[in-house]
């Protein structure tokens, strides 16, 4: 590592501790050229994500989109908001698992299927009421149906 003060090649790394809830890693350096001290953070590289839509369009991974369908299928139920995030990063982690470069919505939303019909029966119909465009009552009644199966 380059010393931002002189220049110099050579650091050297005097103190190392987690950071960003484990997230990175905090690096103390010093300079063996002009001995002054500096903090750099390390970050593990994560592969550029892309999804490919219904309709064939293509756009980076957003993990906030995840998150607002989440939300609002969670919307005044019992669920706290550290499951929320548990389940988020479950299908984040799922997602970034299989090491693919595309992924289609289609497998994000049945990722996010699962673990809320794991959680909560309501916040999953809802989210699949939306997800999979129910468009009439007997198509939401034979999801509610297999949600009364699956207990």
């Amino acid at each position: 590592m380059k010393c931002p003060f002189c220049g110099h090649d050579n650091t050297r790394v005097i103190d190392s501790r987690p950071a960003d809830e484990n997230n990175s890693i905090r690096r103390r350096r010093a300079c063996d050229g002009c001995d002054k001290r500096f903090t750099t953070y390390e970050k593990m590289e994560t592969i550029t994500l892309i999804v490919m839509k219904k309709d064939k369009n293509r756009e980076a991974f957003d993990r906030s989109k995840i998150e607002a369908g989440v939300l609002r299928a969670c919307h005044k139920r019992p669920i706290s908001a550290s499951q929320i995030n548990q389940l988020i990063d479950e299908v984040e982690n799922a997602i970034f698992n299989m090491e693919e470069k595309e992924i289609k919505s289609a497998v994000i939303g049945e990722l996010v299927m699962d673990k809320l019909k794991a959680l909560e029966a309501v916040a999953y119909v809802r989210f699949a009421s939306v997800y999979r465009e129910f468009k009439d009552i007997n198509t939401f009644m034979d999801e509610l149906k297999k949600v009364l199966e699956y207990e």
